[in-house]
């Protein structure tokens, strides 16, 4: 019996697509606000077995796709042990924040860390929710970085939809990391 082999699936939209900063619209069109910077692109990133944050980043991977997806740069598969760093600096342009400063994930699967400017400011365990980390007290004039933790273990103990380590039939390759948008928004004190 011949093993399976597949061919990566591209697109026109690939082909097009803005890699500085890829999906770059404000995600949510029925609420949107005013204040928007999206944080996609290419981030540096690495892949350890440590739960220690990289001193040193390797490699780059395109945010929003997920580290299986050829779009991302890395297109590999993960081993449930694997511990996946990104990381990004940005400067918050002059007069962008007021009153609140939300940092906000579309999804990331699975369980995620984010540490801001060096502090923790949250973890988040769920593959397919949006959530966001209040970082107002945290930001600074210049240069800001971010750093997130994910593990993705494909564990049957959390909703999985149809991932599984060997795709066919039904079954499609998982999907880690960060997949949605990343953006920072203002919002008024008692939003």
């Amino acid at each position: 019996m011949s093993k399976k082999s597949y061919s990566p699936l591209t697109t026109v939209f690939a082909e097009k697509m803005n890699k500085d900063c890829p999906w770059n619209v404000y995600p949510r069109p029925q609420l949107k606000r005013d204040s928007f910077l999206c944080l996609n692109g290419l981030w540096d990133f690495e892949i350890t077995r440590s739960k220690e944050i990289p001193t040193e980043f390797t490699k780059k991977i395109l945010v929003p796709f997920p580290v299986e997806s050829e779009l991302s740069g890395i297109g590999k598969r993960i081993n449930k042990k694997d511990r996946l760093f990104y990381r990004r600096t940005f400067k918050v342009p002059r007069g962008f924040a007021q009153d609140k400063l939300l940092l906000r994930f579309g999804a990331i699967d699975r369980f995620a860390k984010i540490y801001f400017n060096g502090e923790p400011m949250g973890v988040h365990n769920c593959g397919y929710t949006p959530f966001f980390v209040d970082i107002t007290d945290y930001i600074r004039k210049g240069e800001n970085e971010l750093i997130v933790e994910v593990v993705d273990d494909l564990s049957k103990s959390y909703p999985y939809g149809k991932q599984k380590n060997r795709r066919g039939g039904m079954w499609y390759t998982p999907v880690s990391g960060i997949w949605q948008t990343v953006w920072l928004e203002c919002v008024p004190e008692n939003a």
